[in-house]
């Protein structure tokens, strides 16, 4: 009994620990503005919606990875199917709650968008050295 109860304590100081990640690097992501480019690509205009966000990693996933973004993408991929199991579960009782996860998973395509800049960046990169060699 006592090992049930420390392990139900490590999972949720551990899911507390991958929450405050993932919304650090949201934080990091949201002060970068997207081009024109990548705005007119994804769809996205001022403000991204939770429904973006698999059209988002559905491009993301065309570009050549960045080894450096790899572990964040996938980590925010996580927390979005986080988000989407609260939305469909406790946000239907809290309506305060329906509200952060839709704004949430906002963030998350916008995340995602950030990332597929840069990814077009580094291709483009890539592109470049090959051309000059």
């Amino acid at each position: 009994m006592t090992a049930a109860i420390i392990f139900v304590i490590s999972m949720a100081a551990l899911l507390q620990f991958f929450i405050s990640y993932c919304r650090s690097l949201i934080a990091a992501s949201s002060k970068q503005v997207l081009s024109p480019e990548v705005k007119d690509v994804t769809g996205i205009q001022k403000f991204a919606s939770g429904e973006d966000f698999n059209r988002v990693m559905q491009l993301l996933q065309l570009c050549p990875e960045r080894p450096e973004d790899r572990n964040s993408v996938q980590a925010i991929g996580a927390y979005f199917k986080i988000l989407n199991f609260l939305r469909s579960t406790v946000a239907r009782i809290v309506p305060s709650m329906q509200v952060w996860t839709e704004l949430e998973r906002g963030h998350c395509a916008y995340f995602a968008a950030v990332a597929l800049e840069r990814r077009i960046s580094f291709s483009r990169d890539m592109l470049a050295q090959q051309m000059d060699a």
